[in-house]
């Protein structure tokens, strides 16, 4: 009698061992896809530099772009955390590219254009500046596990 009634709770732990299972699974599979993803795009990026003969600033920006989205994906895969900041770094980065590419425009209309471009790049900064200010004053005490399954304090 005892057996029975503990079958429930074992099939229940059985189905969520297998759901763990296939949620890591999934996670390792689509973290691979996208750091392929990401090792593609810049060599294809990197490859239409060297067959055009040259390299622009907005180019190597870009190249820097796949370097932090790179970085951010081999972070997430060894802590299962999202670094928050690289994907502000990545936008300051994408928004600088575009900075340069409107500066290059003859058109009256820009002006304009580039003061906002301008004040998001400072309010993003900005953002990062409140971050690491965060994180340092108030450091995380909650732990999480990281990819090799031992558990770490975070901060």
């Amino acid at each position: 009698m005892a057996a029975t009634s503990q079958l429930p709770s074992r099939i229940k732990q059985f189905a969520d061992d297998i759901g763990g299972l296939l949620v890591e699974g999934f996670h390792l599979l689509a973290l691979f896809a996208i750091g392929g993803t990401i090792v593609w795009a810049a060599i294809q990026a990197f490859i239409s530099m060297v067959l055009k003969g040259h390299a622009s600033v907005e180019d190597v920006l870009l190249l820097f772009i796949y370097l932090e989205l790179g970085a951010m994906v081999g972070i997430y895969f060894k802590t299962n955390r999202m670094p928050v900041r690289f994907l502000i770094y990545v936008a300051i980065t994408a928004l600088t590219r575009m900075l340069i590419g409107l500066a290059n425009v003859e058109h009256m209309k820009v002006e304009y254009e580039l003061l906002i471009v301008t004040g998001a790049i400072f309010v993003l900064s900005v953002c990062v500046l409140i971050l690491r200010i965060g994180s340092y004053r108030f450091p995380s005490d909650r732990r999480y596990t990281d990819a090799s399954g031992s558990e770490e304090q975070e901060g």
